[in-house]
């Protein structure tokens, strides 16, 4: 399922790498990416002393390693398990699972049209390979508006299937962004202005949520696609509050939460 790169690694690379066989002070790996050989010192495997290397690698386990050396003549490649971050750890696992999920989505549509799973995969790696390094981003690409179904070079029937399933369990990625707003009156029908002032905030998008915090103050939150339309959307909703509040002689601030 994973697109085999050609050529070597570059240096620090975050890899996906299988035991293939621990030895007394070094380990084998398998790049699965690559399709090649690499070798983990054991002073790459843990900070500190190591007494047995079975303590912290099994073979046939996967791992992820940092790229340290790459020797292009002779094809060797040397890896760190200690210095890739659980950050980075987490990050290269999470990449693998979008993978595996965009392998069941393939697997699903083939049984369902009766046509060849690898087929369906040699012919959308074909196509999204100038654009993208695996499956999975041209599928969130698909569901995200930025190519369309036909751009992976199936036919009409794969394509409607795959598009349903995708669609299914692919979702956009959101965005939450939150502050708190304050309103203030002290007109004879101040709670009617203020309660008006939110429902002229609540009009202006249907993905702001308010909830009233106590003390005249609101908590104004924000689902969105991506960043730049959240914080639009929260702008207009809270000037808008305040803009009508202030016409009525009421006072009104914002403070964004980071």
């Amino acid at each position: 399922m994973l697109i085999q790169k050609s050529g070597l690694p570059q240096e620090s690379d975050i890899v996906l790498c299988n035991v293939t066989k621990i030895q007394f002070n070094s380990v084998l790996v398998q790049l699965n990416e690559y399709d090649k050989q690499g070798m983990i010192h054991i002073s790459e495997i843990s900070p500190g002393r190591i007494r047995n290397l079975r303590d912290f690698v099994e073979e046939g386990k996967m791992i992820v390693c940092k790229v340290l050396r790459v020797d292009t003549q002779r094809g060797h490649i040397d890896l760190s398990l200690r210095r890739v971050s659980e950050a980075q750890r987490r990050a290269k696992v999470n990449w693998l699972k979008q993978e595996q999920l965009a392998e069941k989505i393939i697997e699903f549509v083939a049984k369902e049209t009766k046509t060849d799973k690898n087929t369906i995969i040699g012919t959308i790696l074909s196509k999204i390979k100038d654009q993208y390094d695996s499956i999975y981003p041209a599928f969130k690409g698909f569901v995200e508006g930025e190519i369309s179904i036909e751009t992976l070079g199936l036919d009409e029937k794969i394509n409607k299937k795959l598009e349903e399933i995708i669609r299914q369990r692919i979702k956009p990625q959101e965005v939450e962004i939150k502050g708190d707003l304050k309103l203030e009156s002290y007109s004879q029908n101040g709670v009617e202005l203020i309660k008006h002032a939110l429902e002229s905030a609540e009009k202006t998008s249907d993905k702001l949520e308010i909830i009233y915090e106590g003390g005249g103050k609101y908590r104004m939150i924000v689902k969105a696609n991506e960043y730049k339309e959240a914080e639009d959307i929260l702008k207009k909703a809270y000037t808008t509050a305040i803009s009508y509040i202030e016409k009525s002689d009421g006072l009104g601030e914002f403070l964004r939460i980071e």
